[in-house]
């Protein structure tokens, strides 16, 4: 009996001792497998060199308005571009006097997308250009969209949706949305591709959002890691040199594709964005302050006009007038004086000028001010 009690205990030490370390491996396994709040992918932080949008843009003539067109008289472009038109027609309106208010000139918009081919379709956006009211209802005319080299890479052409209106008689008007603006969907056809071959590539550059010195380090770190070999290099804070390796024969598109879901735990510098003319605060994290004492005053001033009518003496000449009567009044609120320790969070900073009862305005004059005392420890961008 007492040596299967043994025998019992000992197995069971045992299973104790291995099963162990089995579950603290599992538990720091299962931590390394899921990842952090804070950590994000390569390809949301960085850019690839040459996969990139195009801007498009041209100039055409919107037909089909119900009278909301520009006026001729006053859009001698529109007045041109429709001559010209009906010329290559076969249209002669040489000197003849065109009162049409259904013709509007736009600009056409589009983004040509990276690695696009010839014969697919994209959006473009049409706005208006003279004094035309609404392009509702109105359909756009073949347009050349040309780049930045000025050569022709789509055409548009088709019905004009607009989401705004507007509405107008002699007393009132209402508006909603921007009826002079319009999108056709599908609109351009690609008719020239740009030249690109990534899969050939040896080298390439990968570019940061949001440059910096640590999440290049970091994500260069990432890479070699993943990859087993010096394949990435930081040369500045927005840029990571990236060498195709020997193992993956010559594929640009397969490291890629692989390296772009590693994820990285981005740095961000301790800053505060302020603008000034909406009163928007927006506050980094690692924002920190030392210790300094705020006090904030509020001065409330308070006119009142009350006019009076005086008349004059009876079986005078005078007339009746208004004098004003205008009434100040000025309130002064001294503000208590309130201490920020050393080394407080973005949440405890935020709680503690809140507790001021202060507006954002305010807010704005009390942040600046402690950033010229050299107690703010960090970078305020006034937008």
């Amino acid at each position: 009996m007492k040596k299967t009690m043994r025998k019992a205990i000992t197995l069971i030490c045992a299973l104790a001792f291995t099963a162990g370390p089995l579950l603290d491996a599992a538990t720091a396994q299962a931590d390394v497998a899921r990842p952090t709040s804070n950590m994000s992918r390569i390809k949301d932080l960085a850019e690839v060199e040459g996969v990139r949008q195009n801007q498009l843009v041209g100039y055409g003539l919107v037909v089909g308005l119900q009278g909301t067109g520009d006026s001729l008289n006053n859009s001698p472009f529109t007045r041109q571009s429709l001559t010209g038109m009906l010329e290559r027609l076969g249209v002669n309106t040489r000197g003849a006097n065109l009162r049409t208010a259904n013709v509007a000139a736009v600009m056409v918009t589009a983004n040509l997308p990276a690695f696009s081919t010839q014969g697919t379709r994209l959006d473009v956006t049409v706005s208006a250009l003279g004094d035309s009211n609404s392009l509702e209802g109105g359909t756009l005319l073949v347009t050349p969209l040309m780049g930045a080299d000025g050569e022709v890479y789509a055409v548009a052409q088709g019905s004009v949706a607009v989401a705004g209106f507007g509405f107008e008689g002699d007393a009132a008007r209402i508006q909603r949305g921007v009826p002079t603006v319009g999108r056709i969907s599908n609109g351009a056809l690609i008719e020239r591709e740009i030249e690109f071959s990534l899969a050939e590539k040896r080298h390439l550059r990968l570019a940061l959002r949001n440059p910096d010195f640590t999440t290049a380090r970091r994500i260069a770190t990432a890479i070699n890691d993943f990859i087993g070999d010096d394949a990435a290099a930081p040369s500045d804070p927005s840029t990571v040199h990236l060498r195709i390796p020997e193992s993956y024969g010559g594929n640009m598109i397969e490291l890629l594709t692989e390296i772009e879901q590693l994820r990285v735990e981005p740095d961000q510098p301790a800053k505060i964005v302020v603008d000034e003319r909406s009163g928007i605060i927006v506050m980094g994290r690692d924002v920190r302050v030392s210790t300094v004492a705020v006090a904030q005053g509020n001065l409330t001033v308070t006119i009142t006009e009350e006019p009076q009518v005086v008349q004059p003496l009876p079986f005078s000449d005078g007339e009746t007038a208004v004098v004003p009567r205008t009434a100040i009044e000025v309130f002064g609120e001294d503000g208590q004086l309130a201490v920020v320790p050393e080394g407080v969070t973005l949440r405890e900073l935020v709680d503690g000028l809140n507790a001021l009862g202060i507006g954002p305005r305010d807010l704005i004059a009390i942040l600046q001010a402690i950033k010229a005392a050299g107690a703010l420890q960090a970078d305020i961008e006034v937008m």
